[in-house]
């Protein structure tokens, strides 16, 4: 049997973002189709609520998060480093039980991010060897 697939909650439609939406991506989906998926948000995993203030990693990327020489930081200036790091290690759990190998992960997040700023989460899955693609 294929592996599944761990794929960001909010490009599935579950209202997982920031703000409480979801942001469906419709090329993502049919990526998707006839393949088992594991839908998972690592801000909320991390114990972060929905809605929540935006978020961006500050002083660098997630690779940087994961040895103290980046943080991550609210528009409103609270530190949540440390949330986005239990988020992280809780997809990376999850990706290990379930042997899974490849990640769809959303664009422009501080917790997903494949290009540009990585996140915290994509930093650690791609560390562990999972191959990602960015939707």
């Amino acid at each position: 049997m294929t592996p599944p697939i761990l794929v960001s909650a909010c490009l599935v439609g579950l209202c997982s973002r920031y703000d409480g939406e979801s942001r469906t991506n419709p090329a993502c989906l049919h990526a998707l189709t006839g393949r088992l998926w594991v839908p998972l948000c690592p801000e909320q995993l991390g114990g972060l609520p929905t809605p929540r203030p935006a978020a961006d990693i500050c002083g660098g990327d997630g690779d940087d998060v994961f040895v103290g020489a980046a943080h991550v930081i609210t528009k409103k200036g609270v530190d949540v480093t440390a949330s986005f790091v239990r988020g992280a290690r809780q997809c990376e759990q999850v990706a290990q039980m379930l042997d899974i190998r490849q990640a769809f992960l959303k664009a422009r997040s501080p917790s997903c991010a494949v290009t540009g700023v990585v996140g915290v989460t994509a930093a650690l899955l791609r560390r562990r060897g999972l191959a990602l693609v960015e939707f």
